[in-house]
């Protein structure tokens, strides 16, 4: 049995998911502008509200091909966007996808938004799609990323040498890893336990 990967609206305390959508343009520029949040990534931000454009077309042409899932992350309340996140390198046949591109507006990094974002999407992945795993991967020099991944309970498989071509033509190296569906209920209950009003989650 395949999983079928769809795009889908999650909503949490800290944080919606919506699929992204033109509408969301112009509020993604406004908080897309720190090249510093977007360092590891594959672009270096939105200079213009046109680069902004251009990368929502982007997701919407990969959604539309059933390629990727692209999340953009609201604020409850407000609605305004904070940041996206999306499911790619779908692998419908195996039961595996990816958790990757994400970034978040500066005002919101170590809060819960991070944390229940990745609960909303671990729990749709492995207990409404049925998937066997959710990999990770991330810049070799993202040793933030690295440590919050640990955190999260993923677990770390290894490094893809000269893996990837990144900003400025830098050939990066990835760092692998992964959660199983043997492993999400402990997961899930450790995530829990940080969101909830005694922990003060600031992953």
């Amino acid at each position: 049995m395949t999983i079928d990967v769809r795009p889908v609206r999650l909503v949490g305390r800290h944080v919606i998911l919506e699929p992204i959508a033109a509408r969301h343009v112009s509020g993604l520029f406004e908080i897309g502008q720190e090249r510093e949040d977007w360092k590891y990534l594959p672009i270096p931000g939105f200079p213009s509200q046109v680069h902004a454009q251009q990368w929502v077309a982007e997701a919407l042409g990969l959604m539309n091909k059933g390629q990727q899932v692209v999340f953009v992350q609201l604020e409850p309340g407000t609605f305004a966007p904070i940041g996206s996140t999306r499911y790619l390198n779908l692998r419908r046949q195996d039961r595996g996808l990816e958790i990757g591109y994400t970034f978040l507006a500066h005002g919101y990094q170590r809060t819960a938004v991070n944390t229940e974002s990745k609960l909303l999407l671990l729990s749709h992945a492995f207990e409404t799609l049925g998937a066997y795993r959710v990999e990770f991967k991330t810049d070799a020099r993202n040793l933030r990323s690295q440590r919050a991944l640990e955190r999260l309970g993923a677990r770390h498989e290894g490094t893809f040498r000269k893996h990837m071509i990144a900003q400025h033509g830098y050939v990066r190296d990835s760092v692998y890893y992964s959660i199983v569906d043997d492993d999400w209920p402990r997961i899930k209950s450790d995530l829990l336990v940080k969101l909830s009003p005694r922990a003060g989650c600031a992953a």
